[in-house]
């Protein structure tokens, strides 16, 4: 038995050392991934600066390791894991020097790829509107127990080219996670921090926040005539702590036990047949949202704490579609959803809580931005819990919004909605539920 305890542990000092596939036996990162395709090398401990973005490519490829990547080019990514099946990044950390922490690159960026795993990976101070981990036209990935701390920067949000907004404003993005056109993902245990840029009166003064950059000579078909007239907009906290997209290809995901702290909106969904469970939302002006064409959304047993915009939202978009006549199969509508469980704390009590006045409501269901959108349909809304200590901060605990294409088939059951300032919803009732909340 001493025998076979020396072996085991002489093989496990020889994979942790890394004695013949360590990147410490060449000249760079990429020279030892180079020499060693289809393998995993070991990444020792120790600062690895470079200026190009780590490649990785093959089967079972990887790197691993307590090292420390830092890219000083911000027009690179750090690593970029493209086609590549079974490949593997853990226990690194990559990150950018002061000064250069702005870009707009990603910090990991994996496309094609099938069963990837990024696990315990620290993401550090790689800023911008590119997901610091992003997973694109991905297979059965895993995104686990990583660390994404401070991904948002001053930007610039440019949608004139966009018959749908016609202008260009000032504000912060960032995003920690994205997920695009891809099956199968399981994104789990990250926790994903926004430290460096908050919402403040003091910032939105100093970066123009919400200001209008630019404006084309026609109003955009969905924006408001407000907004146009006062060129300015509400909405520059742009950016997520966690995305997924591209809807009616995105699929299968599934988000659970994530913390993620002072995002702009928390998680965001545009995908079908997810699972949002036992996630953590604090100080996000949106908890969360599921829209342009969300399907089959279950959001069970998670806690939003500060939120104050609204925690969860569901409504159709632009990217909602009612499809082909005749072809029912082709549409993109939203619903067909469970929200059940869920705790809401300290409503109305976070950082942007200044911003929002009484547009606020912890449960918002919508009627989209364009007037073709397909109407939200059959969602359950089931023992759902809203705690608030003192006063409400909101008018209403649900917002339903009515006209054309209104909500259809809302269900309420066993929740505890305590009154807002107006009540507890904004409208009647008759033909929307089989119960009220």
């Amino acid at each position: 038995m001493k025998h076979i305890l020396f072996i085991a542990m002489s093989l496990s000092v020889g994979v942790v050392s890394g004695v013949d596939l360590s990147v410490a036996d060449y000249s760079s990162i990429q020279d030892a991934l180079n020499a060693n395709p289809d393998r995993m090398v070991f990444l020792p401990a120790g600062d690895y600066v470079i200026r190009e973005k780590i490649r990785i490519r093959g089967e079972r490829s990887g790197l691993f390791g307590p090292g420390r990547i830092i890219q000083e080019n911000p027009e690179h990514p750090i690593v970029e894991i493209e086609n590549a099946n079974g490949a593997e990044i853990r226990d690194v950390t990559l990150t950018r020097p002061e000064g250069k922490q702005e870009t707009s690159k990603e910090g990991i960026i994996a496309i094609s790829c099938r069963d990837l795993v990024i696990e315990n990976v620290r993401v550090l101070d790689n800023r911008g509107p590119a997901g610091a981990i992003t997973v694109r036209e991905c297979r059965d990935s895993r995104v686990s127990r990583c660390l994404v701390r401070n991904y948002m920067r001053v930007s610039i949000d440019d949608r004139t080219q966009s018959p749908d907004w016609g202008y260009a404003f000032h504000c912060t993005d960032g995003t920690g996670v994205s997920v695009s056109y891809s099956s199968g993902t399981l994104i789990e245990g990250n926790r994903i921090v926004e430290e460096n840029l908050r919402p403040t009166p003091e910032v939105k003064a100093k970066y123009r926040l919400g200001e209008f950059a630019k404006k084309n000579p026609e109003k955009g078909i969905v924006t408001n005539q407000q907004t146009w007239d006062a060129e300015y907009t509400d909405n520059w906290q742009q950016g997520s702590g966690l995305i997924v997209t591209a809807p009616s290809v995105s699929e299968f995901t599934r988000i659970l036990g994530n913390h993620i702290e002072n995002a702009a909106q928390g998680i965001d969904l545009h995908c079908d047949r997810v699972i949002v469970a036992n996630n953590l939302i604090t100080n996000s002006f949106m908890g969360m949202k599921a829209m342009h064409g969300s399907r089959n959304v279950l959001i069970t047993g998670n806690q939003f704490h500060r939120n104050c915009l609204w925690a969860i939202g569901l409504m159709p978009g632009a990217g909602a579609t009612p499809g082909e006549p005749g072809k029912p199969e082709t549409a993109n509508s939203d619903g067909g959803s469970i929200v059940s469980d869920n705790i809401i704390s300290g409503f109305g009590e976070g950082d942007s809580a200044w911003i929002w006045g009484e547009e606020r409501s912890p449960f918002k269901f919508g009627t989209g931005q364009q007037a073709d959108d397909p109407p939200l349909v059959n969602v359950l809304v089931r023992g759902n819990l809203i705690d608030s200590v003192g006063p409400p901060h909101y008018s209403y605990a649900v917002i339903i919004e009515g006209g054309p294409n209104e909500p259809k088939g809302l269900i309420f059951e066993g929740n505890q909605f305590p009154p807002g300032n107006r009540g507890v919803v904004n409208r009647e009732w008759e033909g929307l539920t089989s119960e009220k909340p």
